[in-house]
């Protein structure tokens, strides 16, 4: 069984899998980029770390932005 997921996604579709690793007690890793700082997604997780700027293509999409998140946190 895993403790630990990292949740790539953003807005409701986040907070409702934040919320739902919660209930299961695993630790939630969000992803965002700065302009997402405060999302709601990334004050419900367990840990969050930053991918990049705003654009989408830049943060969210880049693969290596998200796979290196997901290795620093394991």
């Amino acid at each position: 069984m895993f403790t630990r997921v990292l949740v790539a996604n953003r807005g409701e579709i986040a907070v409702r899998i934040i919320r739902a690793l919660r209930e299961a007690r695993i630790e939630a890793v969000a992803v965002y980029s700065t302009a997402d700082a405060g999302a709601l997604h990334t004050r419900l997780a367990d840990r969050a770390v930053c991918v990049g700027p705003p654009a989408a293509a830049a943060s969210y999409l880049n693969m290596a932005s998200v796979i290196a998140a997901a290795e620093t946190t394991g």
